[in-house]
């Protein structure tokens, strides 16, 4: 009889975690971009879900102008580490293979003020737009749950890979070729 109080008991504490922890996700939903859940899912072998976003200077960028020209389309945040360590990487990338149609495009995530990703640009002296990222345009690509991820996308459009977190120099450059010559990563 003891035993099925003790078991009792403990299911009416995880049921009552549940509740909890269901209110405490709730309160916060919609108030983190990087955590906006998928409306259409931007996957290989699909078109890039078209978006306009404004950049820095105030001026809107919309994907689709940048057809014929391969995309790296890069969701990023100013507190997150990977995604510092690579920047400097699509710096280097942009100025190698910009002659041959690569076109990097950063998406800040940030929730904080519109001055500490321009700061943090400044820094790093980026070579390539950034764009302030919006909730809607995360949830247009799937939903962005880490940072960093990245999109490579073809000439034509097409999402050739979707990459989570941080991948190493050499293979962010190997994507980057791939995505220039047309092919999906196999």
């Amino acid at each position: 009889m003891k035993r099925k109080i003790v078991v009792f008991a403990l299911m009416v504490v995880i049921v009552a975690g549940l509740l909890v922890l269901g209110r405490f996700r709730e309160s916060f939903r919609g108030k983190f971009p990087a955590v906006a859940r998928p409306a259409a899912t931007a996957s290989r072998g699909h078109a890039a879900p078209d978006f306009t976003l404004t950049d820095l200077k105030g001026q809107k960028v919309t994907l689709s102008e940048l057809h014929g020209k391969t995309v790296v389309l890069n969701f990023w945040a100013t507190w997150c580490p990977p995604c510092k360590e690579e920047i400097p990487w699509f710096v280097e990338l942009q100025k190698r293979y910009g002659a041959e149609g690569l076109q990097v495009i950063g998406v800040a995530m940030d929730d904080g003020d519109q001055k500490d990703v321009e700061k943090f640009v400044a820094e790093q002296a980026v070579n390539y737009p950034i764009l302030l990222g919006k909730e809607k345009v995360a949830a247009l690509y799937g939903g962005i749950d880490y940072l960093p991820t990245t999109f490579y996308i073809d000439r034509n459009g097409v999402v050739l890979d979707r990459v989570f977190g941080e991948p190493g120099r050499e293979q962010i450059e190997q994507n980057v070729k791939s995505a220039l010559a047309g092919k999906p990563k196999s």
